[in-house]
């Protein structure tokens, strides 16, 4: 399932850094605005201590993680969503992805340029601004996608009459409800939406309606403290815009990404009393904002995280590896990766009754692991 998050913010703020430490490809992070302009998309592995344990018990020849796609989308500026720093372009990128990351800077740092209005002017560092900033271009060009529809709309009620207006009845009252709040420069997923609403704005793709989480890119001296005062900032605001908050030092993510034995990764970051690696968070965090989850097979040969969207059944999980497994679902043998975590065997989790056969209406539950059965006929 191609499911992507967009990494975003102002020029200068990290992002790039983070992308190349996230995947530890090769993205170009200089100092001077728009260095990112097309966008860099890396596949990362999903780092989950449930799969290390079932590798512990099965001693597989092989480990599969789930993954996450992260696209690099060049710095937005003030009027990006009139065309300025080439903000059409970056904006149509952003609508391409799921989830959007906000990379917000936090920290400060008199040797890198930091921008807002234009690429020549030297903004100070100020979240709240810097958060408004890319909100109100977002808003805006969400504001322009609306009004271009809405002249359809109102064409095709006044030519079709009633019937029409019936058609578009959840639209209209959806907009009703978002326009007020993208005209404040606030974001549309703000909107108490029915889900009929929901639906009849979907295939708008409005910037603002997507799932979005602040990461707030602090200096090394705020490691260990997990936050400043500019990091306080954004959690105010995260928590009026119903966001989930990251917080990194890109530096010290960038410097941990090139560091590949284990040990010296974890003394690394005991150095500084990191239990795990912002980056980690961040790509769980976005997982999970996708609406994705996890269930796990496992065995000898294998052990491999799938990814299912969360309320998916046991037959469209079973598709997941394979449409056959699907078509011929039979049932599915299911237990968690915590039963197994409590019982040590598979033969345990059987005798005490933990190992269950589910039907074709069952919702896998993220951290299951589940053997499938099927017949396909030909």
């Amino acid at each position: 399932m191609k499911l992507t998050c967009g990494i975003v913010g102002l020029p200068n703020v990290g992002k790039s850094t983070i992308f190349s430490a996230l995947t530890k490809a090769p993205a170009a992070a200089e100092n001077y605005p728009f260095c990112t302009i097309d966008p860099n998309v890396g596949v990362v592995d999903l780092p989950d201590e449930r799969l290390d344990f079932m590798c512990s018990v099965f001693q597989p020849k092989k480990k599969v993680p789930a993954s996450v796609d992260f696209v690099d989308i060049a710095g937005l500026i003030k009027g990006a969503s009139n065309g300025e720093g080439l903000g059409n372009k970056f904006l149509a990128n952003i609508r391409e992805t799921t989830v959007i990351a906000h990379v917000v800077r936090c920290f400060d740092d008199p040797d890198i340029q930091h921008v807002r209005d234009d690429a020549k002017t030297d903004a100070p560092i100020d979240p709240e601004s810097d958060i408004l900033t890319i909100d109100y271009e977002l808003a805006q060009a969400d504001l322009d996608t609306i009004n271009k529809r809405q002249e359809k709309v109102v064409k095709a009620i006044r030519a079709l009459g009633g019937e029409e207006k019936k058609k578009w009845a959840s639209y209209l009252t959806a907009v009703e409800k978002i326009k007020p709040l993208l005209e404040d420069g606030k974001c549309a997923r703000l909107a108490e939406l029915t889900a009929d609403e929901k639906a009849a704005v979907y295939d708008l793709q409005l910037l603002t309606m997507k799932p979005q989480l602040y990461v707030c890119n602090i200096d090394e001296d705020s490691i260990e403290s997990g936050t400043n005062k500019y990091v306080e900032v954004v959690k105010k605001l995260a928590e009026a815009a119903k966001s989930e908050v990251v917080v990194i030092c890109g530096k010290f993510e960038a410097d941990l990404s090139d560091i590949t034995e284990e040990a010296d990764r974890k003394e690394f970051m005991d150095s500084v009393g990191l239990k795990e690696s912002g980056l980690t968070v961040l790509a769980r965090t976005a997982y999970h904002l996708m609406g994705l989850r996890t269930f796990f097979t496992g065995g000898p040969d294998e052990c491999r995280a799938w990814t299912i969207h969360n309320g998916d059944t046991a037959p469209k999980a079973a598709g997941v590896i394979h449409t056959d497994f699907e078509k011929g679902f039979i049932k599915a043998e299911v237990y968690s990766v915590e039963d197994l975590r409590e019982l040590k065997t598979e033969a345990a989790i059987k005798a005490a009754g933990k190992y269950r056969q589910e039907g074709k209406e069952y919702i896998v539950q993220d951290g299951d692991v589940i053997f499938f059965k099927f017949n396909v006929t030909k």
